[in-house]
């Protein structure tokens, strides 16, 4: 696959390392000849100094033959107007944009581009930790509206219903036991060890939190 990656920092450089180790014609761009020092000695895809939004650098990084291109500047605007050019001009099929300041979100999306919100995902994310070390969060769909949580099963949880996993907001979708995955039903009973996931939102998450709790004080009593 064809990438172009606009930005060298440290999310860019990363990223085009990443994307050329796996075998990917990686060329990424920045405006700053000394941007490309983050990449890693081993990067072995191209680099082109340029302004990106300066007529003929498109071209001349392949925007015409490339099949996605992320736009990861630490500017919002640029990866906006990049973005928008890559989609409309040159009909790139797979454009993805990094947003630096979370109130950028709603232009992104109203530009139609996929969007990744490093900063809030962060924010998500340590809010998830802090509050429900327990149960992690491996998966996060959209901007984190929903995320999907892994939960091993304490003997405490022995012989209970799936169906405690189930409510508003929340829904367990897998169920491991002894290395082998399964697709669960309401009537499912857990065991010690069963690895969990559950699909939540963030208030299904809360929901979840207090009907484990409840059920636990009403176990302990």
């Amino acid at each position: 696959m064809r990438v172009i990656v606009v930005g060298c920092g440290r999310l860019g450089s990363d990223l085009a390392y990443r994307l050329s180790e796996q075998g990917h014609e990686v060329t990424v761009v920045d405006q700053q000849a000394s941007a490309f020092d983050n990449l890693r000695p081993d990067y072995r895809g191209r680099t082109v100094q340029g302004d990106v939004l300066a007529e003929g650098v498109l071209e001349r990084v392949g925007a015409d033959k490339a099949d996605a291109l992320a736009a990861v500047t630490n500017s919002d605007p640029i990866n906006a107007v990049v973005a928008r050019v890559a989609r409309v001009a040159f009909s790139i099929p797979n454009v993805v944009v990094r947003s630096y300041a979370p109130s950028w979100i709603p232009m992104h999306e109203a530009f139609g581009s996929q969007v990744v919100s490093s900063t809030t995902w962060g924010a998500q994310r340590i809010e998830q930790l802090l509050l429900h070390g327990a149960a992690p969060s491996v998966f996060s769909a959209g901007h984190g509206e929903v995320e999907l949580h892994e939960l091993t099963v304490p003997a405490a949880w022995s012989g209970r219903l799936l169906s405690l996993f189930v409510g508003e907001g929340s829904l367990a979708v897998a169920l491991t036991r002894g290395g082998r995955a399964s697709l669960p039903g309401p009537d499912t009973r857990l065991e010690t060890g069963d690895v969990l996931h559950v699909s939540t939102t963030q208030a299904g998450l809360e929901a979840l939190r207090r009907r484990l709790e409840e059920r636990s004080d009403r176990c302990s009593s």
